[in-house]
């Protein structure tokens, strides 16, 4: 079964990596969204397996998505990471507070699908 994974961040490169590394390191399918509207509809028709959200975005930030999707019945259950650029332990602890996973910014492309298995408690898949 192959994975789906949807990346929501405003930053395009880093969209493009999040495709490319985890596409080609764990052969998942992954989706992207530039904005939190966007990543919130694509939520919902696709349903992936997890998702990725950058915190900090204009508009609608990631805390903000986050408590949208909970709030919502057919995206609650879907398993959200934060990835964030703000390495402060404080930060981490209150996303991890909202029972997601955290990757901290500038992740390692080449090691980024073994912490989402690892944070999300896949096997190898």
């Amino acid at each position: 079964m192959t994975r789906q994974i949807l990346a929501i961040d405003d930053e395009e490169a880093i969209r493009i990596i999040l495709k490319a590394s985890l596409e080609f390191t764990a052969g998942w399918t992954v989706l992207t969204a530039a904005s939190g509207q966007a990543g919130f509809a694509i939520a919902q028709t696709e349903q992936p397996d997890a998702i990725l959200l950058d915190v900090m975005m204009p508009e609608t930030d990631g805390i903000t998505l986050f408590h949208q999707l909970q709030a919502e019945a057919s995206t609650q259950k879907i398993p959200i990471i934060f990835l964030t650029a703000q390495a402060r332990e404080v930060e981490r602890k209150r996303l991890e507070a909202l029972g997601c996973g955290v990757i901290l910014k500038p992740f390692e492309p080449e090691i980024i699908a073994q912490q989402v298995r690892t944070l999300l408690d896949w096997q190898k898949s």
